[in-house]
């Protein structure tokens, strides 16, 4: 089958995949500007037949494989950015750039991509269509996949170029089995929003709070009852997410402040939740705030909407994945992660899914998670991940349409 054929061809440049990974990996860009890194996946794809098309608002690009034959479109997607941590690996190709990381595997996306490309571009004669190669910044909170459609680089805007017909990502899970793929109709992830609230009371003396009104105390009761709000108003079936990671206040031990400031995120699954936890947080601040004679400003940054995975999309990448061999994971529930890929879904059906790239025997559960300073991958999975990206553009090419959804 093509398929194996893909897998065969992909494991041919592990090679190319490995040594693209460790270059972007050892040299890390953070938000919408990644040059150094785009300039090392053009470098690697120079060989190619393909076209490429930049935007002006960011370093995304997208590269076109299309040997003139009719057919359908499809895009496959890869990001490009890191993250703003120190790299604790001890890996020979560590970040060394200190305060960034790839701790969240985008450069294996890149670089899976990169090599989906090649092994696509060696069969493009076979291709009924077009493939897409969507190379993006700017995914770590900075809505990287936004920006590249508002500059009409996938499609639907004032040149004339077609949205594409489908749509996929893989993104690795170091904490997940082997080599295993998987994913879910419907909603995979949350979409997820900034909480900033400010609680201004009255500083002064510590030794004599009274003549205060001291904001910490109050900013510590909001914490707190965000908590009992998600659980008491929310039904426990329902999945929701209020979580506080920063409270900042004060500048000396004997001062009360005039304000304190908390941060966090919100997550949910659905519209509705969406409106009603936003609704319930400025109520419980500032009405908590009132009631201690301060003030509470709720301001709530929108992000990510929730990634949302077409059916048909789920079916044909599963028959991939097995295809190649393994096994596909069908979750169960939606995960509380966010993804900007779900931009790209709400224009385009396809699906995002997870490739497993703990060490074979490994105990997969203990290890690192993404976003972990000491995050760690086995690059012998890459190859099936890039083989999988390639799969589910030629079985959609070559099917010239959605199979029918299993449910």
């Amino acid at each position: 089958m093509l398929t194996k054929a893909l897998l065969e061809d992909s494991r041919a440049i592990a090679g190319r995949i490995t040594a693209l990974r460790r270059a972007i990996h050892a040299e890390p860009e953070l938000g919408l500007e990644t040059p150094k890194t785009l300039a090392k996946v053009r470098d690697e794809l120079a060989d190619l037949p393909l076209e490429w098309r930049e935007g002006s608002s960011c370093t995304g690009a997208v590269a076109v494989l299309n040997a003139g034959k009719p057919g359908k479109c499809v895009l496959l997607r890869g990001d490009m950015d890191a993250l703003p941590m120190d790299e604790l690996t001890g890996l020979d190709f560590a970040s060394t750039i200190a305060g960034r990381m790839h701790a969240c595997g985008h450069d294996t996306h890149t670089a899976m991509l990169a090599g989906a490309a090649r092994v696509l571009a060696a069969r493009a004669n076979e291709l009924a269509g077009e493939v897409r190669f969507m190379f993006q910044p700017g995914e770590e909170g900075f809505h990287g996949a936004r920006f590249m459609i508002d500059d009409g680089l996938l499609g639907g805007g004032d040149d004339g170029v077609a949205l594409p017909d489908a749509a996929f990502a893989l993104h690795i899970m170091p904490n997940a089995p082997h080599d295993t793929i998987g994913g879910r109709a419907g909603t995979l992830l949350a979409a997820a929003d900034m909480i900033d609230i400010k609680v201004t009371g009255r500083g002064g003396h510590a030794s004599m709070p009274h003549d205060t009104r001291d904001p910490v105390p109050v900013a510590c009761e909001i914490v707190m009852a965000l908590q009992a709000m998600v659980t008491r108003r929310f039904d426990a079936a329902e999945a929701v997410v209020v979580t506080i990671t920063q409270l900042d206040s004060g500048s000396a031990h004997n001062i009360v402040p005039d304000f304190a400031r908390l941060k966090g995120t919100m997550r949910t699954l659905t519209p509705a939740a969406r409106k009603a936890v936003r609704e319930d947080i400025h109520r419980v601040a500032e009405n908590i705030a009132r009631a201690h004679d301060c003030t509470a400003e709720v301001l709530i940054t929108e992000g990510f909407p929730p990634t949302i995975c077409d059916p048909r999309a789920v079916d044909l990448a599963e028959q991939v994945a097995t295809d190649l061999g393994g096994e596909f994971l069908r979750l169960e529930a939606p995960l509380m992660g966010a993804e900007d890929f779900s931009y790209v879904l709400e224009k385009v059906p396809g699906a995002m899914c997870f490739l497993g790239v703990a060490e074979a025997g490994a105990d997969w559960r203990n290890c690192c998670s993404i976003h972990s300073s000491r995050m760690m991958v086995d690059e012998t999975v890459l190859p099936r991940g890039a083989a999988f990206l390639a799969g589910c553009a030629s079985a959609f090419l070559a099917a010239g349409d959605w199979p029918k959804a299993n449910g």
